[in-house]
């Protein structure tokens, strides 16, 4: 299973709950947001249905998801830009 780090790229509109930059870790089944950083509920759960697919070997030759790592938060107004990222085994 790929471990993963969610990045907030971009925010387009306005937000009030996170920041470009802010990050949560996804180890397994296991997220942990860094103390004192917030990650906002609602933007989560635009990314957790790609979670899965994203966590899995990608080698389908048509499949679509080794090329999609970017998702938006729901929010109309906030336009938050977040972007996944496997964390490389060590």
């Amino acid at each position: 299973m790929q471990d993963l780090k969610i990045v907030v790229k971009e925010i387009k509109g306005k937000c009030d709950t996170m920041k470009v930059g802010d990050y949560c870790i996804l180890r397994g089944s296991r997220l942990s947001i860094p103390e004192g950083h917030h990650f906002c509920f609602y933007a989560l759960q635009s990314i957790l249905p790609l979670i899965p697919a994203k966590q899995r070997k990608m080698d389908e030759p048509n499949d679509w998801l080794p090329n999609t790592w970017e998702v938006e938060c729901p929010d109309p107004k906030g336009q938050v830009i977040l972007r996944v990222e496997p964390i490389p085994s060590q």
